[in-house]
């Protein structure tokens, strides 16, 4: 539990920001550099009581609206509930002892190396599950005490480690090469690095990263000749480079890519002095990826029809696409998440109609199997398995609710193996339901809905919606501690696979981008619609979350269908879609032309954009209550236009509510919480926990 003066910290900060609207001088307040471009942004909040919320410390407040107000719970009433969620929470994080996240922990013959709390550590692969491992540094040690390990790779003869450190105000990592041994010693740092492979022994290939863009890779040697040399450089800024090492370690791939197109040079580790060979020369629309077997090229690819993935395979002497032979191909609306290569089989980890499931391609008696994961898996995450003649394949699995559970797949055995008694509580009594609301155009959309199966008058629970909706990635369902507490508290929790997403493969993503992004909007308002209807909730007790691009879709539904929902939780939202895309200088934007369009050469795709971009269509209306999270050094969503969005709001829902006083109408609460540390990606241990507070208080304040 927490201690007294934990308690007591947390109740002084709520009471602290309950008082905050008589007091806040607004000459101070941490966004100034903001204030004389927006002059009138924070001296309107006060005139019309509406909270000025750019607090840094720590993100909780309220206006007086939400205290007496003739809606919603007073903040004090939810003390105990904060309390005790901040108690789950912190426990959650203190008390069980997880696997190593995915990724950082690497199984290299009889050895594994693992981090932990910041520190690597080596142990024998009999041990690592009885505790017993060796500590070989720390982040400390290294004198990066605010970073935290992003990414390991072990030379073959495991002589050096490559690491990236990554802090959490900056999108930028240092790749730090140490030298192992009994005392393990720094041989070389190298700034802003991206993705970074071992070719050899001691020769390193890597990306460095600048403005969010990876365009150069570069070749540096540990021999006793130590050199760096530039080895290729893209010219197309739509284009992202990054470095990956094939299961065999026969080639390093260096890898093109932009939202829709793709184009892979080969680097033969056996020499790693020659210059990359092109695999296939870029076409547009095709995106592939290469693995190798046997002297043959394993391509993941678009190429064909159906336009999802299929896995094909070529001669590495003749790697153009007229050579590609067919080895699998998915099913419509199927989502490839991930693929794995091994010695004499593959893995497709496969998402289809929100279930879960493996394919097991054997590449000797050339069958397919395929294997039905549990029900209540949402998420995969792989582990890494840098042998590919290992005959197991680990993975974890998890849900919104369900915290990870590791699994392994066993290609002798042919079976599924739960590795792990799972130690952070599961609530049993949650029930799991995938719907399939109509949208505008007959299409069906997938929505997972969890609720707490005791629950009674589900009509009259709180709902919380999730959306995305962009760049053909899933919705995050991964395991959250407080989706645990909210099912516990009666909260219903609806995941909305609209389109533009990826939850139905390639083409799901295809129909909601570019001038197809109105579909995702359409299918977000069936998606709520049918949760009504069918008695989940109702609309004065419906939250919406959203993300970064998510924002797009939640801000369009507050403009176009605001007594959908109650409240809005937004974090770092990208909501000025047009203006952002008419800035060429910003370092994202040409990049960002396949996702949304370029208005500055078609006028059609201006209309289109703007008819949608929530900036660009605020209206006098009475809106939700919208909490959003900034932070001042994003570079992905600068602050600005952020703050453009909410003084525009503000001005609209403040213009409705003066014209409406005397009807008794409420007035919504818009707050802004500018955090001056983290990034877009990252955020510390006390900004999550504050993000967590503030994602659930806000909901529960606005719905009655």
């Amino acid at each position: 539990m927490l201690s007294n003066i934990m308690q007591q910290i947390l109740l002084e900060t709520l009471l602290m920001h309950m008082e905050s609207e008589a007091q806040h001088d607004p000459a101070v307040c941490p966004c100034s550099s903001e204030r004389q471009q927006y002059p009138g942004l924070h001296q309107k909040q006060h005139d019309h009581n509406v909270e000025c919320y750019c607090m840094t410390l720590p993100a909780l407040g309220f206006s007086a609206q939400e205290r007496h107000g003739p809606f919603g719970n007073p903040i004090s009433s939810l003390l105990p509930f904060l309390l005790q969620l901040m108690n789950i929470y912190i426990n959650t994080l203190e008390e069980v002892e997880q696997e190593p996240e995915p990724g950082l922990l690497i199984r290299f013959g009889e050895n594994v190396y693992f981090e932990e709390n910041g520190c690597i550590f080596l142990s024998k692969a009999d041990d690592v599950d009885e505790g017993n491992a060796d500590i070989l540094f720390s982040t400390d040690d290294l004198g990066f005490s605010d970073a935290f390990i992003q990414r390991i790779r072990i030379s073959p003869d495991q002589r050096y480690m490559a690491i990236s450190l990554k802090s959490e105000n900056s999108e930028e990592a240092t790749c730090v090469i140490m030298k192992l041994g009994h005392f393990p010693v720094v041989e070389k740092v190298i700034p802003s690095v991206f993705s970074f492979e071992w070719a050899t022994n001691d020769v390193l290939y890597y990306t460095s990263q600048k403005n969010l863009k990876c365009q150069n890779v570069f070749m540096t040697t540990f021999t006793y000749q130590k050199l760096t040399k530039l080895v290729y450089t893209e010219q197309d800024a739509r284009f992202f480079v990054d470095i990956y090492c094939t299961k065999d370690r026969r080639f390093l791939t260096i890898n093109s890519n932009s939202k829709t197109t793709s184009e892979v040079w080969l680097v033969d580790c056996r020499h790693p002095f020659e210059l990359p060979a092109l695999v296939q020369p870029r076409t547009k629309g095709v995106i592939y990826h290469i693995e190798h077997r046997n002297d043959e090229l394993y391509i993941l690819t678009t190429y064909g029809e159906p336009a999802e993935y299929k896995l094909m395979k070529a001669p590495v002497a003749s790697s153009g696409k007229e050579n590609w032979q067919l080895v699998h191909a998915l099913e419509k609306k199927t989502k490839l998440v991930d693929f794995e290569m091994f010695s004499d089989d593959c893995i497709m980890f496969l998402k289809n109609a929100g279930h879960l499931y493996l394919n097991v391609i054997s590449f000797v008696s050339h069958a397919v199997q395929t294997i039905k994961l549990p029900t209540w898996a949402c998420e995969f995450e792989l582990e890494s398995h840098p042998e590919h003649t290992t005959s197991t394949c680990y993975f974890q699995l998890s849900s919104p609710v369900h915290p990870p559970k590791r699994f392994a797949y066993s290609f002798k055995e042919n079976n599924l193996i739960e590795q792990a008694v799972q130690e952070v509580p599961i609530i049993t009594n949650c029930h799991t339901t995938r719907l399939l609301a109509k949208s505008k155009d007959e299409t069906l959309v997938p929505i997972t809905v969890f609720h707490n199966m005791n629950s009674k008058e589900l009509h009259r629970k709180p709902l919380l919606v999730h959306v995305y909706g962009a760049y053909g990635i899933d919705l995050n369902m991964s395991f959250k501690e407080e989706k645990l507490m909210l099912i516990e508290e009666g909260w219903i929790l609806a995941y909305c696979h609209v389109r533009g997403g990826g939850e139905l493969g390639l083409s799901w993503h295809k129909d909601g981008c570019q001038l197809n992004k109105l579909k995702g909007l359409h299918d977000l308002r069936a998606c709520i619609t049918l949760l009504h209807k069918l008695g989940l909730s109702q609309p004065k007790h419906t939250a919406l979350a959203a993300a970064s691009a998510g924002g797009v879709l939640a801000g369009a539904l507050c403009n176009t269908e605001p007594d959908l929902i109650r409240a809005v939780v937004l974090q770092a939202p990208f909501v000025d879609v047009l203006n952002t895309m008419m800035k060429t200088h910003l370092p994202l934007t040409i990049e960002e032309q396949e996702e949304w369009g370029n208005p500055l050469e078609d006028e059609k795709c201006m209309k289109y954009i703007k008819s949608y971009c929530p900036y660009q269509n605020i209206k006098p209306q009475c809106y939700p209550s919208v909490f959003i999270t900034a932070y001042e050094n994003d570079q992905r969503i600068p602050l600005t236009g952020v703050l453009r969005y909410v003084q525009k709001l503000r001005e609209a829902a403040l213009d409705h509510a003066s014209r409406t006083r005397e009807k008794g109408n409420r007035i919504p609460n818009i707050i802004l919480d500018v955090q001056t540390s983290g990034s877009h990606c990252d955020s510390s241990w006390e900004h999550s926990l504050n993000e967590v507070m503030m994602t659930v208080a806000l909901p529960m304040t606005q719905l009655p």
